[in-house]
């Protein structure tokens, strides 16, 4: 069986086949992918500012076991029970998200920015080493963009004149009905992935908009063209800077990736003439290239430490909040001070700076205002009475 960047899953074995591919292979295929990308991104997320070092290693290592088991043992196993106690080993990892790291989006070539070993250097690892929160790009995300590639080129092919006889062409086939499919099935995977981030803890995270990036991407690079991630890599470098997704874009990529190379080492140095404040490091990897990769790596690194610094203390006075009120705010609240707790992505970068805009107007509220508010979520619960204790913690 070959797994193919753009082709997909094929079947390699010959007339008699080792494995056989039905829905249920796809669907456990899928639901695995899914995952393993869930726990990913809740790691990412909870590693760099963890307290005790390691513990999110082993919450992590301790719940691949229990889904290992249930996807293994699907009759004696429960997989539902699994993902639910990943969350509670998830939520036991003590962090302190006051800690100042700049966010790093990595992105290029799919196996380049997605392997977590030699193949790229170990790069995440590099990365929280030296400070930094990581980005990643999930498979997930490279599913939605093969559904996104089949739909723009349908819409592009209704437009001609005469049918399309070429190999993924139109001719005797009804657009519409496939239209219609591809819709469907980028609900269900965007639905799916979503209700498994929700049972397993990563909340408030958005897999990307595939029609956004394109037309952000278009004025720059053509959508047409198809080489490694296309115009992904432009579109997500863009929306990295003008929404401040990110404090520093890495793009890594294969030494001789043609595709891949073209665009970070050609449209990118457009692209951040027209960004001047994007902090962009591209990097190719080599045999023996670690030592000159960690050293650019580490140059752009402390542009984007100064960059993070000045953003959390600009956040603070315009919040008109301190450091040590929002410490001693999540110190007293369970839910905002634990490990599965990530603030809404606002108007900064930083994961300390988007936490001091999400608790500020908490944390500055007056008292008369916390009682008012405490009364409309109760009228809103439809209690007609309250525990003493919990108007005592809302006050």
């Amino acid at each position: 069986m070959l797994f193919q960047q753009q082709g997909g899953l094929k079947q390699a074995t010959g007339e008699a086949q080792g494995l056989e591919m039905n829905p249920k292979f796809f669907i456990a295929l899928l639901k695995a992918i899914m995952i393993g990308d869930v726990l990913n991104a809740i790691g990412y997320r909870i590693r760099p500012y963890e307290v005790v070092k390691g513990s999110t290693e082993a919450a992590l290592e301790t719940s691949k076991k229990l889904i290992h088991d249930a996807f293994e043992n699907p009759k004696s196993k429960s997989l539902l029970w699994a993902l639910i106690q990943t969350r509670r080993n998830l939520m036991n990892v003590k962090v302190d998200r006051t800690l100042i790291k700049p966010k790093v989006s990595i992105i290029g070539e799919f196996w380049a920015m997605t392997t977590e070993g030699d193949g790229n250097y170990g790069l995440q690892k590099f990365l929280e080493s030296e400070g930094a929160e990581c980005d990643i790009q999930l498979v997930t995300a490279w599913i939605l963009f093969m559904v996104w590639e089949q739909r723009w080129d349908t819409k592009a092919r209704m437009g001609l004149r005469g049918e399309d006889t070429a190999r993924k062409g139109l001719a005797g086939k009804n657009p519409t009905k496939k239209l219609a499919m591809l819709w469907v099935a980028e609900k269900v995977l965007r639905g799916t992935f979503q209700g498994l981030a929700n049972l397993m803890g990563l909340h408030d995270y958005h897999l990307p908009d595939m029609d956004l990036i394109g037309d952000t991407a278009k004025d720059y690079y053509n959508n047409h063209l198809r080489g490694g991630e296309a115009h992904m890599e432009v579109g997500k470098l863009i929306l990295n800077v003008s929404h401040k997704k990110a404090t520093m874009t890495l793009s890594v990529k294969p030494f001789g990736c043609m595709p891949s190379s073209g665009v970070s080492d050609g449209v990118q140095s457009f692209v951040t003439e027209k960004f001047p404040e994007a902090i962009f490091c591209p990097i190719e990897t080599s045999g023996d290239g670690a030592v000159n990769v960690y050293s650019r790596v580490q140059m752009m690194l402390f542009k984007a430490r100064l960059s993070a610094k000045a953003e959390y203390e600009q956040t603070l006075k315009e919040a008109g909040v301190t450091a040590s009120e929002v410490r001693e705010y999540l110190s007293k609240k369970w839910w905002k001070g634990s490990s599965l707790y990530y603030p809404k992505h606002g108007t900064v970068a930083a994961e300390a700076s988007n936490l001091v805009q999400a608790l500020a107007p908490e944390i500055t509220k007056t008292r008369t205002a916390r009682i008012l508010d405490f009364g409309k979520h109760v009228v809103k619960a439809g209690l007609a009475s309250a525990p003493i204790e919990k108007l005592r913690a809302a006050i």
